[in-house]
């Protein structure tokens, strides 16, 4: 059978990219090794994280914060298993959601792998073995990325996890050590943290989640020492040994220093994810990896003649709405239309309690662009819904600059900012400056008045504290 369009990857950016493409009349395949549609995010990543986090937020609520609201609970115990399968129940509901979405549009879903056979052709190895080859006009390689291992450390997704193991793990450590202060690992930290483990989080640098606005960074990391996560910043793991009762972990200074040992029963390792391009056949196509490992573009796009790259495969955020903003631009472009992804308003969250969200730039960059710019900030504490909430801990930051008089980058910490930087992406995408969110009517009370309050800020006309 010939295609328009063959998929290789069934995640974020790949079933989108099906969804557009079977919405446009055109003929597509996508192809899945997994088994389940979904990729990463969907299977082991995005989705079963943000269930683990929800929940035991939950748990949290129960045994720590009800009862300054005036509600007494008592005998309140952590079923493990129920938690772990509430979570395996929203992603099996998912994934078959995807693959109706697949059915609907009209998209043949073939399971197995999918390598690049020349031009024009894919061949699909299936879980019997089995090869067959699809013939197509067009390419998409859309096959994400997989967690960096760390040089000399075995992950067993045991006792030695990466982010895989640690949303499975069988039961609570008492003590858990997470490798690298960034999004995954502070996310999964929060998890175990909040369900009874003694969390200590390693990172190589001397300050936590690397690409957030230092800032924020520093206000999120004095809430989380709050919480009770230990941090051991500058150092790095250098060797863990198996004991047969507990994890002997070793680290020594970044710049250089006397080793230590750390005891734990969990270590997860965090530090990051690479792409994944093992035996996808592209020398078969000309195409090259850069010194990272990610497959270059065009621009458009275009990884040659034929071939497209989205996702985390290719250059750019590791994010799960970069990759679909990608894949429906790309089919969009392979249908004859316009397709277009605006690289500067890409929102990141980070989904710990209180949440992290961010858009745009930040001020190091900005100071190291050399571009002129305004700042305004307010913190939680004197937003009312907060105060009713007891949500006080973060602040909204709002970059404006002055040449252009647009907002360009928007950084908060506090309770469901997450939702919130919506507000701010439509914002930015229409050019708005900081005056123009600052005389938008927010409602009252509402946390989203912190935004407000500090594009008021900007100009200098902060009102509420």
């Amino acid at each position: 059978m010939s295609y328009d369009l063959v998929i290789i990857g069934g995640g974020p950016g790949g079933y989108n990219c099906a969804i557009r493409a079977g919405q446009l009349g055109l003929k597509t395949a996508i192809i899945e090794s997994r088994g389940k549609l979904g990729g990463t995010c969907l299977n082991v990543g995005c989705i079963p994280s943000k269930a683990l986090l929800h929940a035991s937020e939950y748990f949290e609520a129960a045994t720590k914060t009800f009862p300054s609201m005036g509600v007494k609970v008592s005998g309140v115990e952590l079923d493990l298993p129920q938690m772990l399968k509430q979570k395996d129940d929203a992603v099996d509901g998912l994934t078959k959601g995807v693959e109706f979405l697949m059915k609907k549009n009209k998209v043949d879903y073939v399971k197995g792998f999918g390598r690049i056979a020349g031009k024009g052709r894919v061949e699909v190895t299936g879980p019997d073995g089995a090869k067959q080859t699809l013939e197509t006009k067009n390419i998409v390689i859309a096959t994400g990325s997989e967690p960096t291992p760390l040089p000399g450390i075995d992950i067993d997704e045991d006792r030695i996890v990466s982010s895989t193991g640690a949303l499975s793990l069988k039961q609570v450590p008492k003590k858990l050590i997470v490798v690298g202060a960034g999004v995954i690992g502070l996310e999964l930290g929060s998890v175990w943290r909040r369900v009874g483990a003694e969390v200590t989080v390693v990172e190589f640098l001397d300050k936590i989640t690397p690409t957030v606005d230092s800032e924020i960074s520093t206000a999120f990391q004095k809430i989380l020492k709050k919480q009770g996560v230990k941090f051991e910043l500058g150092h790095k793991v250098v060797g863990v040994e198996k004991l047969r009762d507990r994890l002997e972990v070793t680290i020594e200074p970044a710049k250089g220093g006397q080793a230590r040992t750390l005891e734990a029963d969990v270590v997860l390792v965090a530090i990051g994810r690479r792409p994944f391009t093992r035996d996808l056949g592209l020398e078969a196509v000309g195409i090259k990896t850069d010194q990272r490992g990610f497959i270059p573009h065009d621009g458009h796009f275009k990884a040659a003649d034929g071939v497209y790259v989205i996702g985390d495969v290719t250059t750019g955020p590791m994010l799960a709405h970069k990759a679909e903003e990608e894949g429906i631009a790309v089919a969009q472009i392979v249908a004859g239309q316009w397709g277009h992804v605006n690289y500067d308003v890409i929102p990141n969250v980070i989904y710990t309690y209180p949440e992290v969200a961010t858009v745009g730039k930040s001020e190091e960059e900005l100071k190291a662009a050399g571009v002129e710019y305004k700042v305004g900030k307010f913190n939680f504490m004197a937003n009312s819904r907060a105060r009713t909430n007891h949500e006080t801990d973060g602040l909204v930051k709002v970059l404006e600059e002055v040449a252009t008089k647009k907002v360009v980058g928007v950084h908060m910490v506090g309770a469901g900012v997450g939702e919130m930087i919506g507000e701010i992406c439509v914002a930015m995408e229409f050019g708005a400056s900081a005056e123009d969110i600052a005389r938008t009517c927010h409602a009252h009370p509402t946390m989203s008045e912190a935004i407000r309050e500090a594009a008021k800020g900007v100009d200098g006309w902060v009102m509420q504290s």
